[in-house]
This record gives structure tokens, sequence and C-alpha cells, in this order.
């Protein structure tokens, strides 16, 4: 995967300190940004937006 972005919330400093993620049409894989040729955790993209969609409506 080419396409790989990381959080509009990584900033200056700490911005490493975050993960990637890149999208095909059918899966979303994520990736430690410090270390982006390590292991690569790949969801299918329905589980990986109910994730999102969870976390989102966390207090």
């Amino acid at each position: 995967m080419d396409n790989w972005r990381k959080s509009s919330y990584s900033g200056e400093g700490d911005g490493n300190s975050c993960v990637e993620i890149a999208n095909t049409p059918t899966h979303v894989a994520v990736r430690d940004t410090k270390t982006p040729s390590r292991a690569t955790l790949t969801f299918p993209a329905p589980a990986f937006t109910a994730f999102i969609d969870g976390l989102a409506k966390q207090p």
C-alpha cells in the first residue's frame, strides 16, 4: 500500500508516536509510524468503520 496517512492530530514533536492508515476498497491497514516496516494490521473496511464509530461515541 502506498497511500499511508497520519492523523491530522499528529503534530510537531511527538507526531511520530501515532499510527498510520491506508485504505483499499475492501480493507483498512494500520501500522506504527515509528516502525513502518514492521507488522501491519489489516481489517475489513466495515469492521474498521464500526470501530471508529464506536470510538467517536466515547465520552
